[in-house]
C-alpha cells in the first residue's frame, strides 16, 4: 500500500558552509611557543544571524515602524532643523557604543512628527542586528492597558507576566511617556518600572512630546492664571520625583522643528 508521504519530496536542508551545521567555526588564535597559531572555535555567523532575527521578532516593534533604521532617518528634508542631524549623530553613537547593562539611556524629547520613535526604533534595531542585544519596544499607553487588563479575572495573565520582560530586557524603549492622563495608579506604575530598571542597571530609551519642565505645582515663577493656561510639561504628566529619576537614568536629546509627516504631505502636492 502506498501512502501520501511516499510522494512528498522534501527540500534539502541548507547547511552553512562555514560551520557545516555545527554552529561553530574555527578561528586562529595567538601563536604558541612553537610558532604555530593555536586553533580555537567561536560561534558561527549563521548562529549570530539566527539569534538576531529571533530577537528582532520578539522585540514588539510595531508594523508601522518596521522600516525605521538609523540610516533612513531623513535629516536632509528641506527646512529640517539642525537639531535633527545632531540627534541622529548622538543616536548612532549611542547604538555603537552603548553598554546595555550600565550606560545611561536616552530621553528623546520633541513635538509630534519630529522622528522620536524612528530614532528609538533605529537604535534598538542596530543593537539587535549588529550586537545581539535583547531589546523590547512598548508604547506607554499600550503597556498601561495590558497591565490593567491583567487585573481581569477572566484573563490568564498576571501583572508580573506583563512586567517581567519590561523589567528584564537589556534595553527598553518606552514610547510616548506621559501620553496617559496622570493618576496615582499611573504614577505608581511608572515609578515601579523606572526604579526597577534603574536599580538593576538596565538601559532605557524614552520618547515624549512633553517639554522637560517642572510641574506647575512646584514652579514658583508662574502665576495661578499662567499655570492654568500653559501647556502641560513632563513634570505635570509623570510627577517631579520620576522626572528627577529620568535625569539620573538618561541623557537628553531634544528635537526641534515641525511635523515631518506634514512636510511630506505638503511636498507631495507641489
Amino acid at each position: 500500500m502506498l501512502f501520501l508521504d511516499d510522494f512528498v519530496i522534501k527540500a534539502p536542508v541548507e547547511i552553512c558552509p562555514l560551520c557545516q551545521g555545527t554552529g561553530w567555526k574555527a578561528v586562529e588564535g595567538q601563536a604558541t611557543g612553537s610558532g604555530k597559531a593555536e586553533r580555537r572555535v567561536t560561534r558561527c555567523d549563521c548562529q549570530l544571524r539566527a539569534r538576531a532575527q529571533s530577537l528582532l521578532a520578539t522585540a514588539r516593534i510595531p508594523r508601522r515602524y518596521e522600516h525605521c533604521q538609523l540610516d533612513n532617518y531623513d535629516t536632509d528634508f528641506p527646512g529640517a532643523h539642525s537639531s535633527l542631524a545632531e540627534a541622529h549623530f548622538l543616536a548612532s553613537n549611542f547604538a555603537g557604543k552603548c553598554d546595555p547593562r550600565g550606560d545611561k539611556g536616552l530621553l528623546i524629547i520633541g513635538k509630534i512628527g519630529t522622528g522620536k520613535t524612528h530614532l528609538a526604533v533605529g537604535i534598538i534595531k542596530e543593537l539587535i542586528l549588529t550586537r545581539g542585544v535583547p531589546c523590547l519596544f512598548y508604547d506607554y499607553r499600550e503597556l498601561l492597558k495590558e497591565i490593567q487588563n491583567s487585573y481581569n479575572t477572566t484573563v490568564q495573565t498576571t501583572e508580573l507576566d506583563v512586567l517581567r520582560p519590561v523589567f528584564e530586557t537589556d534595553v527598553l524603549v518606552l514610547d510616548e511617556l506621559g501620553a496617559v492622563k496622570p493618576t496615582e495608579w499611573v504614577w505608581d506604575t511608572v515609578s515601579l518600572i523606572l526604579n526597577t530598571r534603574y536599580n538593576d542597571n538596565r538601559t532605557t530609551i524614552i520618547t515624549t512630546n512633553f517639554e522637560d519642565q517642572p510641574a506647575a505645582s512646584v514652579s514658583n515663577s508662574l502665576s495661578p492664571a499662567r499655570a492654568a493656561t500653559r501647556p502641560e510639561t513632563l513634570g505635570d504628566r509623570i510627577g517631579e520625583r520620576m522626572r528627577s529619576r529620568l535625569h539620573e537614568m538618561c541623557r537628553i536629546i531634544t528635537l526641534e522643528g515641525t511635523d515631518f509627516r506634514q512636510k511630506f504631505r505638503s511636498a507631495s502636492f507641489r
